[in-house]
């Protein structure tokens, strides 16, 4: 899976390694850590105001968490540091021990949790995705948020407003947006991506914790917020339309193999009828891997 796993053949890709001089500021003081679309790689946030800063995400493992630190201390000298996470996947929140002592961390019940209940086998798994991406996991130390919330929780980060939203179960059963509502700028996680198919970690019997009914749901959800700007968990910072883009695909893709169940085909059958239309509508959009896994997805909950 080109996304996580580089064994699918041809080049191996880059080292999953942030870069702090990939920096951007897309609006007055939020600044966002490009993922450079190298896979495994997300798009941090830093967030800064007076005397406090904001980070939204870490990267894999303690290398990239302590360059994410670094970058927020360059940028925010002196400043007092809040962490949050989007999700509890390895690329976004098992860096967090290298804010221990550094960085209060408030995040959402439900994503604890999750990380509590799953943490170790995803380490596990993702150390078989190559050299490059288990050499990021050495030595990572699991790490919860200590302060956390249920369903919502409103922040202020030297006075600039923050929302942290709940909206699982979607991508996982313990997403959470960020929201700066008075920048417009949206922090989505992997519920939204930029020219990449929607991740769907539908591992039975391991994890099937994804549910892509109610991730259009959610998406609905986050177009109503009316954010002016839009930064995935991969790919681009764009505009809203990365949200309308993601629940299109979404709804096409439960149309479909809501189709093939109505025909009685099983899972593999669905795979093999609808993947290939599917990639060819979206031929520019990487890890296209990830389209079955969607599709088995949906066509077991919607088979019942």
């Amino acid at each position: 899976m080109s996304e996580t796993d580089p064994r699918d053949g041809g080049a191996p890709p880059p080292a999953p390694l942030v870069d702090g001089r990939a920096i951007d500021e897309v609006a007055p003081g939020v600044h966002v850590i490009s993922d450079r679309r190298i896979p495994l790689v997300p798009n941090v946030g830093i967030v800064i105001s007076v005397g406090e800063a904001l980070v939204v995400d870490t990267g894999m493992g303690p290398r990239n968490g302590e360059r994410v630190l670094a970058t927020a201390r360059r940028l925010a000298a002196g400043a007092r540091l809040t962490l949050t996470t989007t999700h509890f996947h390895p690329e976004h929140a098992f860096g967090a021990q290298c804010f221990v002592g550094e960085a209060r961390y408030v995040a959402n019940r439900a994503q604890v949790e999750e990380l509590r209940a799953k943490g170790e086998a995803y380490v596990e798994l993702f150390k078989t995705f190559g050299p490059a991406v288990a050499a990021e996991l050495e030595g990572v130390e699991l790490v919860a948020a200590e302060e956390t919330y249920d369903g919502a929780l409103d922040l202020s980060i030297g006075g600039v407003p923050v929302q942290l939203r709940e909206w699982g179960l979607a991508h996982t059963g313990g997403d959470q947006v960020v929201l700066l509502p008075e920048q417009g700028v949206l922090f989505t996680g992997d519920l939204v991506e930029n020219r990449l198919f929607p991740i769907f970690p539908y591992f039975p019997p391991d994890d099937v914790d994804v549910d892509g009914s109610r991730w259009i749901d959610v998406l609905t959800r986050l177009w109503e917020l009316a954010p002016k700007i839009v930064v995935p968990g991969h790919g681009e910072v764009s505009g809203p339309e990365l949200i309308t883009d993601a629940r299109t695909y979404l709804e096409h893709v439960r149309e479909k193999t809501q189709r093939a169940v109505d025909e009685g085909r099983d899972a593999d059958e669905a795979v093999a009828a609808l993947e290939p239309e599917i990639r060819t509508r979206w031929a520019s959009w990487d890890a296209p891997e990830w389209i079955g896994f969607a599709i088995r997805s949906f066509h077991s909950r919607l088979s019942g």
